[in-house]
């Protein structure tokens, strides 16, 4: 394998340096390296890499772009809306540089389908925003042998680190437990500073570029932690531990985190309920600026209230529990099957996105 012409000219400020040079530059068009999540982390990685020259990237993300992603995922415009993010990115990616292999998988991560995925790729990079795909895609890193780069970001805070590589500690070195979910909201519920995840996501590509090329120190076995608001940075070390050996994919990574699932989740569509509002009763489990743009009415408890607040809601009618797009109004009713299972609650699907359409 060998570099164009073209490929000279685009990566001339690379090959001037002594610690990457032609060598360096070549070890980069080899490589291989999946991205986990084409959001807000997903964006700056999979720019940077693609600028970078990483031969092959994957990008896995079975989302769709939402107005609310623009203010962070800067590889998208107002155009963009309701498409594919994984299918975009790549599209602008190519523009930025078209000497990449682009390899689109739009689907979400399992436990049905990681391995053999991580299999194909020399390096996975962790921009998921949850804590269930966290754990999965480290297990599966562990049990491919494949080096895991991760981040996270939280309101005006971020983290990076590096697993699993030569033999360093992992993610459940470092988190042997997950959180309390309900302690652990996501961005559509409180909120990130915009250019965070641009700043986290670089340092992300930084540590790939790096561990391709064989220079500088890694983070492993170090979590380098990022407060934007006040500009201070400081280092955590921490160690390979035997209580984190991974044998087996978990069966259920939700069940693992302490999220309420219902088995039998009984789910009600805009068109079944738009003509019979009076049957039932509603319950918006969004945050408070999300309902004031927009609702259908009924109680608002959002999601993280849920459990203080559920004696608010009668048991007189049957309760339709809605949010943005049927992924926390999901959860709230799990919540409620635990906590008030005389409640005949249903899912409306779809959220507001399907009542908005």
């Amino acid at each position: 394998m060998e570099l164009s012409k073209e490929e000279y000219k685009q990566y001339s400020r690379h090959i001037l340096l002594d610690t990457i040079g032609e060598a360096g530059q070549l070890k980069l068009k080899k490589a291989r390296v999946l991205v986990i999540g084409a959001g807000g982390l997903g964006c700056p990685i999979l720019q940077y890499l693609t600028a970078a020259g990483v031969g092959t990237i994957g990008i896995i993300d079975h989302d769709r772009i939402d107005q609310s992603n623009l203010q962070r995922q800067v590889l998208y415009t107002m155009e963009d809306i309701g498409e594919y993010k994984a299918l975009t990115a790549q599209r602008r990616l190519a523009k930025l540089n078209p000497y990449i292999n682009f390899e689109v998988h739009v689907a979400q991560l399992s436990r049905l389908n990681a391995l053999e995925l991580f299999e194909k790729y020399d390096i996975i990079v962790d921009g998921s925003d949850n804590f269930e795909t966290r754990y999965l895609t480290n297990d599966a890193a562990v049990l491919t042998g494949k080096p895991l780069v991760y981040g996270a970001i939280f309101k005006f805070e971020g983290q990076v680190s590096v697993f699993n590589y030569q033999g360093s500690a992992s993610y459940r070195c470092l988190y042997p437990t997950p959180p309390n979910p309900e302690e652990s909201p996501n961005c559509s519920e409180i909120g990130v500073l915009g250019v965070l995840p641009g700043i986290i996501g670089s340092l992300q590509a930084n540590e790939v570029i790096k561990i391709i090329c064989g220079i500088g120190r890694v983070l492993t076995n170090t979590l380098l932690m990022y407060d934007v608001l006040n500009q201070r940075q400081f280092q955590l070390k921490y160690q390979k531990t035997a209580e984190a050996v991974v044998t087996e994919l978990l069966d259920d990574y939700r069940v693992f985190c302490g999220i309420p699932t219902s088995k039998e989740e009984q789910q009600i569509s805009w068109g079944e309920l738009e003509g019979r509002l009076e049957s039932f009763q509603l319950l918006d489990v969004r945050a408070l600026w999300e309902r004031d743009q927009f609702n259908i009415g009924g109680l608002h408890i959002p999601l993280a209230a849920l459990r203080s607040e559920h004696q608010k809601i009668p048991s007189d009618q049957p309760l339709v529990v809605y949010c943005k797009s049927g992924g926390r109004s999901s959860n709230a009713m799990a919540v409620l099957q635990e906590l008030r299972p005389e409640l005949e609650v249903y899912n409306l699907i779809g959220g507001m996105d399907a009542v908005q359409a």
